[in-house]
């Protein structure tokens, strides 16, 4: 079988599966196993490919027929530049995070103290510490084995966080000059009606904000005060219909200039507080 065979058989399997982007996703999986670039596909089109990638191929198209998402089947994701293992236990990173974690750099100085809360994967941590100066990062998380994912990220990219295993500020007990957190927002009854990627596969306790999703938020506005030095920020990542009932929850909890900006598209993404 060629290449070109090879693509042409898994984006046949991927769109029987009704999945949307199955032509990028084929080329994802075969850029994954055989590790070659996407213009070097075009080169090597014709070649014939080793069976074992065939069949290393054929088992990842199979399994993404079950709408496991792609990110778990490789293994990975990419995040402002860098690249993050991923698994069940992990929310994917998704690109508008980047949004927030790029507003908290513009924030930042060197010696700040920054946490991030709600880890998972150690994407904001990570990223906070690789590409700022001189900035202590802090990051927690409820989940065992999401922070040994974090604690690998860590590693693999080189950079120095302090890993906390607490249920929000509970076993926190430092101040900081920034906290971050995108913490779980959906409301429960809402998770049934999400794609099955997201509802079958990633991890229930990222992704479940209670009944009216802000659960979560209610817990920080009110504990993240303890653990803010006069002036410092509360950055937050929200739903897009959550803007003025997070907006109001800061202030109630003493937030001072507290803004909504918005996403690429348009919808209220991120919250963001000064402590008074």
């Amino acid at each position: 079988m060629t290449l070109n065979e090879l693509n042409e058989k898994i984006t046949s399997i991927l769109i029987e599966a009704e999945i949307k982007e199955a032509e990028i996703e084929s080329y994802y999986i075969i850029e994954a196993v055989l590790n070659i670039s996407r213009a070097m596909y075009f080169l090597k089109k014709n070649d014939v490919v080793p069976e074992d990638d065939i069949v290393k191929c054929m088992e990842i198209a199979e399994a993404r027929k079950e709408h496991i998402p792609l990110q778990y089947l490789l293994g990975k994701q990419e995040f402002m530049g860098l690249e993050f293992a991923v698994t069940s236990h992990v929310l994917i990173p998704r690109q508008d995070t980047e949004l927030l974690v790029e507003a908290v750099l513009k924030m930042l100085k060197p010696g700040m103290k920054v946490l991030d809360m709600c880890t998972g994967s150690g994407c904001i941590a990570i990223s906070i510490a690789k590409l700022s100066k001189e900035v202590e990062v802090t990051a927690v998380d409820v989940s065992k084995e999401a922070l040994a994912v974090a604690r690998k990220n860590g590693e693999e990219n080189q950079v120095a966080v302090r890993w906390i295993e607490s249920d929000l500020f509970e076993q926190v007990a430092d101040t900081y000059d920034v906290i971050i957190s995108n913490p779980p927002y959906i409301k429960s009854e809402v998770i049934e009606t999400l794609m099955p990627e997201v509802r079958d596969h990633e991890p229930r306790l990222a992704l479940d904000g209670t009944a009216d999703g802000l659960y979560f938020y209610r817990k920080i506005a009110k504990e993240a005060g303890a653990h803010l030095v006069k002036g410092g920020r509360l950055c937050l990542e929200i739903g897009y219909d959550q803007g003025e009932e997070v907006t109001e929850l800061l202030r109630e909890n003493g937030f001072l200039e507290v803004t909504i900006a918005k996403d690429l598209c348009g919808l209220d993404r991120n919250v963001y507080g000064v402590f008074g």
